[in-house]
């Protein structure tokens, strides 16, 4: 069980080849007040870098990529009904995807906490 950061201020937690993706806290705080969630549906392939759906805020819209390659198994309809679970608990119940991941290599480009932190300073 292992949780990576993008550049793009996205997290993936992968646990026994299947992950969920969020944004992060500091997306989420940059953001301000989230009040619209698009995501995409599930069964959908994509590959690293695909955009995976918008989210959009009274100060900004800002879109979602994905961090590696693989094929959406869930899409939290939760954050769309709710769109401002993403600033309660964005990197908690308010995970935006449940992925299978199409090549796991990819995860060594990511960051891990430590280097993310370093990344904000």
């Amino acid at each position: 069980m292992a949780t990576y950061y993008t550049e793009d201020h996205e997290w993936i937690h992968v646990e026994d080849g299947k992950a969920r993706v969020g944004i992060t806290a500091h997306a989420a705080e940059q953001l301000g007040e989230v009040v619209y969630v698009e995501l995409k549906e599930a069964g959908e392939r994509f590959a690293k870098g695909d955009e995976l759906g918008v989210i959009e805020s009274v100060k900004a819209a800002s879109e979602v990529y994905a961090p590696v390659s693989g094929e959406i198994v869930e899409a939290n309809s939760a954050v769309v009904d709710r769109p401002n679970l993403l600033n309660d608990t964005p990197e908690g119940d308010a995970w935006l995807y449940k992925i299978s991941l199409a090549d796991s290599s990819e995860l060594a480009a990511l960051m891990d906490l430590d280097s993310y932190k370093a990344s904000l300073a």
